[in-house]
């Protein structure tokens, strides 16, 4: 039976759209070291039936208005990713830590302001990267860094189906809509190759830098074709070893997550599944020390909550932030600007030298 720790962060949710509907409200209720206090939304009608369901302490229809609580200790902003950066901002600016969906931003300068922010308030920022969260994914890591050596490469991919939405129509609640929404000018998602890039290959440059450090350069080839849009991209990481990354969006098959990681004692080999399912990643990490495969038992993964958990702990605790940080979000942006640029020249690019936007 699930219980609550008896110090808990008191959370206030910005948007009742889709993203807060499918994993944030419900996973701040049920997240052991954390409270749903107020949910906030301009749209007065879905506010109404979002506080029906989760039942929060309040609601507001004004930001400042939530941020001046001083019952709120913390915001997740859970709305279009040109709002992140101001809105995280402003929650800065009133003292509060912050939890923001991915990608951080939408361009390097204005990630990289924000980075000033956190470092001047010393909050809490988290990105929703919430794959770090998946026990298996969690536990190559762990195997990589303390018993793998040096690594030699790795590869990772990230496959979205024709069919997702057969899946997740199943999985999650019937999203409730509004007229009311505020959206952001013009229509983001009408670029698809820009879309695809910022929602999709946020996750796996993300994946990519966890487990196997930092990315210093990129050189990426693209493709579309019949409504499928593909990248295959060479990365240099930091510590010498070499990458490659593959997104295609969507394929004629299942979704799939996954990566193969190589080193001087081991290797790793890991299937993801769509995340609705609350599944953790299927992962074989073999070691050449005893001549055997290690994976863990995946008891909960509900990344959603155990994100907001870490989030928590490390604002009441003072334990080290184990989602992704600021910097790892201004990384991330600044990997997807270079591939970008790469597919743009057809040229390595140097992660150092981007700027602007994908």
């Amino acid at each position: 039976m699930l219980t609550k720790d008896a110090q808990r962060l008191r959370i206030g949710v910005l948007g009742a759209g889709p993203i807060s509907q499918f994993a944030h409200l419900d996973a701040t209720r049920k997240a052991r070291n954390a409270d749903l206090v107020a949910i906030c939304d301009a749209a007065e009608d879905l506010l109404a039936r979002m506080a029906a369901v989760h039942q929060p302490t309040r609601t507001y229809t004004d930001y400042a208005a939530m941020l001046a609580d001083p019952e709120i200790d913390a915001v997740i902003i859970g709305v279009a990713d040109q709002f992140h950066v101001a809105l995280a901002q402003q929650a800065l600016a009133a003292g509060k830590h912050v939890l923001v969906e991915k990608p951080l931003g939408v361009s390097v300068e204005e990630c990289e302001a924000l980075r000033a922010s956190v470092a001047t308030t010393q909050l809490v920022l988290q990105v929703g990267n919430n794959r770090r969260f998946d026990p298996g994914v969690a536990f190559a890591r762990t195997f990589i860094h303390e018993q793998m050596g040096q690594v030699m490469a790795l590869k990772a991919w990230y496959y979205d189906s024709f069919y997702r939405y057969t899946m997740t129509d199943n999985l999650q609640p019937i999203p409730q809509l509004s007229a009311q929404a505020r959206r952001p000018a013009g229509n983001p998602k009408a670029d698809k190759q820009r879309y695809f890039m910022l929602t999709h290959g946020s996750h796996l440059v993300d994946t990519a830098r966890f487990l196997a450090g930092e990315i210093v350069q990129v050189q990426a080839r693209f493709i579309q074709r019949f409504d499928a849009y593909g990248w295959f991209v060479a990365v240099d990481f930091a510590s010498g070893a070499l990458g490659h990354l593959d997104l295609i969006i969507p394929i004629q098959g299942d979704f799939e997550e996954g990566f193969q990681v190589f080193g001087e004692q081991g290797s790793v080999v890991a299937r993801g599944y769509l995340p609705w399912y609350h599944k953790s990643s299927h992962v074989e990490c073999f070691s050449a020390r005893d001549r055997q495969y290690h994976r863990v038992l995946g008891e909960d993964s509900y990344t959603y909550k155990l994100q907001i958990e870490g989030f928590a702990d490390a604002i009441l605790h003072g334990k080290p932030q184990q989602g992704a940080t600021v910097e790892d979000g201004v990384a991330a942006m600044r990997a997807m600007v270079a591939i970008a640029r790469s597919v743009e020249s057809g040229a390595p690019v140097q992660l150092a030298e981007v700027s602007g936007g994908v």
